[in-house]
């Protein structure tokens, strides 16, 4: 495995994961706020670079969407820790993850690559912003923080609509047998 740029700054990101967890735990929230966004502003680098370098790799095809969910799944499972998102919102969110994640893996055996939709970077978007706010945990900003919410999840149920009806093909597919 060739160890880039993309690739180190996907690992940096799974390793800050760590310190992360320890200062929401800690209500350190100014703190995880900013590893939180650092660590989020390393998935962006790491695609763009990866991208404009020719630098794309199996391993940063597979860990650097891997990477984003543990990254936000901590971050959800943690705010709902401490009691600033209703865990059955933080259910959907993780549950349109895996569904996605299971399509694409279907899509693949297949030799079929589904790209991003607007809504689904929408969805990430407004995921960010609203984590983001919950971490910061601005008693000022509440309402913000509150539609924020809202809208994620409204964006999250619809890109996983749309993605499925846009997709449902893929389901009827049968993976391709290796012949001997």
């Amino acid at each position: 495995m060739e160890m880039n740029l993309p690739n180190k700054l996907t690992i940096i990101r799974v390793i800050m994961i760590l310190p992360f967890v320890i200062l929401m735990l800690k209500e350190m929230n100014l703190a995880a706020l900013l590893v939180f966004v650092v660590a989020s502003l390393t998935d962006l680098a790491d695609g763009k670079i990866a991208r404009k370098y020719n630098l794309v790799t199996n391993f940063g095809k597979f860990m650097d969407p891997l990477a984003d969910k543990l990254l936000v799944c901590a971050a959800l499972i943690l705010l709902v820790e401490l009691g600033r998102i209703p865990a059955w919102v933080v259910l959907i969110i993780i549950s349109r993850e895996f569904i996605i994640s299971g399509f694409r893996l279907i899509a693949s055996d297949n030799n079929v690559v589904i790209a991003a939709s607007y809504w689904g970077k929408f969805k990430t978007v407004f995921q960010m912003i609203m984590v983001c706010l919950m971490i910061a945990d601005i008693p000022q900003l509440q309402i913000v923080t509150t539609i924020c919410m809202w809208v994620a999840l409204a964006l999250t149920v619809i890109s996983l609509v749309d993605y499925l009806v846009k997709n449902w093909s893929v389901m009827g597919t049968v993976p391709k047998k290796e012949e001997n």
